[in-house]
């Protein structure tokens, strides 16, 4: 139970905070999902302190910090300069995800496989040390002549390493779903079992391939008991993709998190645009807890 939830039903009543809830028709579930930003393309050329002060103004409240952006935020921060980062985000409204990386660990050659781990754990002690939660990494792809389920499971064995080294440093370890092939959602649930880590999550990435087979509905069952903290999504109202489906599955998971924009179009005013985008996808929150029941 939510922290608020627990808050109402114990200062109110369990009766009393459920007669809350039914005055204003909203279901408790769906309370927790909040809105950021993946610093892609939007916030790409933002520098660290402009970054922040345009998602508090257009009420965004959670960042996940692509590496190699304007912001710069990596690995070769010093001890105090990393204070510096942990500070700033400490003294603002908006929360530090953790950071996105593009490491990957499908690769057969033994060489760079561990050169993808050793990458990630840098960064998983990175996002310890500026505050954030976790660090995004991604399958990307099935190599030719090796079989599917071997690599899988060797992804998987990568991110339960990560898993047991992240543990010491209190982050998660985000799959984002990503790949030509590799973003099948039966794939990433046989990568999850194989990692088997509970700090090792799946971050749904919006792709067309949800929607293959039997739907989103379906594919969503395949992952959403290994669902974390973050969720990427494009642009609410651009394309074909269906974000009120998307929000009412999230909602009946009672989903707790911050479902993160990660933008693809070039809007005149990205700091107004952001926040459109806020206001779009939460309306979708706020309609699927009008029809979702406790």
């Amino acid at each position: 139970m939510s922290t608020r939830r627990h808050f109402l039903h114990t200062v109110l009543g369990t009766g009393a905070a459920s007669a809350l809830a039914a005055a204003s028709n909203l279901s408790y579930k769906g309370e927790n999902i909040q809105f950021g930003l993946v610093t892609y393309m939007w916030g790409a050329d933002w520098d660290l302190r402009t970054l922040i002060k345009n998602c508090e103004t257009a009420r965004v409240m959670g960042v996940e910090l692509r590496v190699e952006h304007a912001h710069k935020v990596d690995v070769s921060l010093t001890p105090e300069q990393r204070k510096e980062v942990r500070g700033r985000f400490a003294d603002s409204q908006v929360k530090l995800l953790g950071m996105g990386t593009n490491f990957e660990f499908h690769s057969p050659d033994e060489a760079e496989l561990k050169k993808n781990i050793v990458g990630a754990k840098e960064y998983i002690k990175l996002s310890h040390d500026i505050g954030g939660t976790g660090v995004k990494v991604k399958p990307n792809a099935l190599p030719k002549d090796v079989p599917v389920e071997k690599t899988l499971v060797q992804i998987g064995k990568a991110l339960a390493e990560l898993g047991d080294y992240a543990l010491g440093f209190g982050q998660h370890i985000r799959l984002e779903v990503h790949g030509k092939e590799t973003s099948d959602l039966g794939h990433n649930r046989t990568i999850m079992e194989a990692a088997a880590r509970d700090n090792v999550r799946v971050c749904w990435n919006s792709n067309p391939d949800d929607l293959a087979g039997e739907g989103i509905e379906a594919n969503f069952a395949k992952v959403k008991e290994f669902l974390g903290q973050t969720v990427h999504i494009r642009e609410v109202n651009e394309g074909d993709y269906p974000y009120d489906k998307l929000a009412k599955l999230l909602v009946e998971t009672d989903y707790e998190g911050f479902v993160c924009l990660e933008a693809r179009t070039k809007p005149e005013d990205r700091v107004k645009a952001l926040a459109e985008q806020r206001d779009l996808f939460m309306k979708l929150v706020t309609d699927a807890r009008m029809k979702v029941k406790d």
